[in-house]
């Protein structure tokens, strides 16, 4: 039994699976950096309203 466990912690707890984990986790950033920028009301139009919004504040 406990060669079983040695086995499946070398296994699960070795770089190879920290390696697949960070990839997962950049792979998830991306699609969610994705559906953000392609959303009707994505993150180009908040940083439009932004400029726009101090341009006007400055010209008051």
């Amino acid at each position: 039994m406990l060669e079983i466990l040695n086995y499946l912690r070398g296994r699960y707890m070795s770089e190879k699976a920290q390696g697949m984990v960070e990839y997962a986790l950049i792979l998830a950033f991306v699609v969610a950096l994705a559906v953000v920028l392609t959303n009707t009301g994505g993150l180009k139009e908040a940083i439009s309203n932004v400029f726009s919004s101090a341009t006007s504040q400055l010209n008051k």
